[in-house]
């Protein structure tokens, strides 16, 4: 099978990716649909109370996800992502139903917002953690890429859909929808084969555990910059509801069906920067950052486009630029970290990446409200020109990072630029693993020999 796709060889792999493929389409639906009915309906254009929605969305990873991690760790992943996924179900199904009979109002939408948050705080980690059930370890950076795939395949479908069914048929129905859509994800988890799944060993009960997630993360500073940079995007540059919402309403008078036609069309360069990340065998820092620098450039020219029709075009980039570094930054966190301690430090990746939502979104609403929609998007490129600095500097400070000019025949601006922090990271991360199976062994050995006498 193609490099790209070779994750979906195995069945449990291509059920799974089927099942969420579908589940994601319902999500982008609702989603669209609850933006768009806060912003339009609910209030008169307030770009605000559309990020206090997703601050309420969001905002729950900040406070549970650590302890989200530590539920990943200990519980089986079947069992636990089948709970959280009829939790979203009958979320998304009362959401629907107030919006249907007409008696909505913005309170309610901010409290099933908050409900959700909660549902997904203790989903994420667990859908992190178990693709590396699914797949081997040698498959798991393509299978975390393809994974990214299907999230944006489903954005491309499903916001388009939203946005034309909001028009025809209005939101709430929409939204009731998507309800339909989690049996895919309940029939995937029902068929997957138990005996070809990689099960992952799980953590016991016991003291100190989160404690244990924070200081594997600490010791690492590969991770804390590479979760410096999540932070920074995730907070400012990521908020693309509040940015195509208001794009399409304030700056260019469009309704519901182009708005998700948008987001749609973000979609696009969203999946095609997932496809090319799987084609990778390995994620490397270098990549992060350039792709980080590469989203900086598009957000700013998308900013500065003068139609609709050019803006749409920008942010294709911007949408293959934004993917290559989260899928990227994704699948280096989990292909660095030993399986026990995986859903705690995913879960801290998941909260530094979601938690910083809270914060963000009202922020960039405001500065939507009163400066322009453009204004915001900048503010989101200036987020991720600090968090390509903050990690060059790092690089520069470990002399892993050389620029040297070409050639006196070259012209001037062609820069050699090379970075082999990749490989001394990989290696202290061999290191540590090697010296962990070491004591691992040992440790056995001495309970052995405790038992015989």
């Amino acid at each position: 099978m193609n490099a790209m796709f070779r994750s979906l060889a195995g069945v449990n792999y291509r059920i799974w990716f089927a099942g969420a493929l579908i589940s994601n389409v319902g999500t982008w639906m609702q989603r669209t649909a609850q933006d768009w009915f806060v912003l339009t309906e609910l209030t008169d254009n307030d770009a605000a109370a559309v990020g206090v929605t997703m601050a309420l969305q969001f905002g729950p990873a900040l406070v549970i996800g650590p302890l989200a991690g530590i539920i990943a760790d200990r519980m089986p992943g079947r069992r636990l992502l089948a709970v959280t996924q009829v939790a979203q179900a009958l979320l998304a199904l009362a959401l629907g139903l107030i919006i249907v009979l007409g008696i909505a109002e913005l309170w309610m939408v901010y409290l099933l917002a908050l409900g959700l948050g909660i549902a997904t705080a203790v989903d994420a980690p667990a859908r992190q953690t178990f693709v590396g059930e699914l797949v081997g370890p040698a498959d798991l950076p393509n299978a975390v890429a393809l994974n990214s795939a299907s999230f944006n395949t489903a954005r491309l479908i499903g916001p388009a859909v939203a946005g034309f069914l909001t028009v025809l048929v209005g939101a709430g129905w929409v939204i009731l929808i998507n309800v339909l859509t989690f049996a895919a994800m309940l029939i995937a988890l029902g068929l997957l084969r138990a005996a070809e799944l990689h099960p992952v060993p799980k953590a016991g009960r016991g003291r100190g555990q989160l404690r244990a997630g924070i200081r594997y993360v600490a010791q690492r500073s590969d991770l804390v910059i590479v979760f410096t940079m999540v932070f920074l995007i995730g907070t400012f540059g990521f908020n693309f509801a509040i940015f195509t919402a208001t794009m399409a309403r304030v700056e260019f008078g469009r309704d519901a069906a182009d708005f998700g036609g948008l987001s749609s069309i973000f979609a696009i360069g969203s999946v095609a920067g997932a496809l090319v990340t799987a084609r990778r065998e390995r994620p490397r820092l270098r990549v992060i950052v350039v792709a980080t620098l590469g989203f900086v450039a598009t957000m700013i020219v998308a900013a500065l486009m003068p139609t609709f029709e050019l803006f749409a075009l920008a942010l294709i980039l911007v949408g293959y630029f934004a993917l290559t570094m989260i899928t990227s930054a994704n699948a280096y966190v989990q292909t660095t970290t030993r399986a026990s301690i995986r859903g705690r430090v995913m879960a801290l990746y998941l909260t530094i990446f979601m938690g910083g939502t809270p914060v963000g979104a009202p922020v960039l609403g405001l500065v939507a409200n009163e400066l322009g929609p453009r204004w915001a998007m900048g503010v989101g490129a200036l987020a991720g020109l600090l968090a390509a600095a903050v990690a060059v500097l790092w690089m520069r400070a470990r002399h892993n990072l050389r620029i040297r000019r070409h050639p006196a025949d070259d012209p001037w601006w062609r820069l050699r630029v090379r970075y082999d922090g990749d490989d001394t990271e990989r290696a202290d991360h061999t290191r540590r693993m090697r010296d962990l199976e070491t004591a691992t062994t040992e440790i056995a050995i001495i309970e052995a020999e405790a038992r015989k006498t």
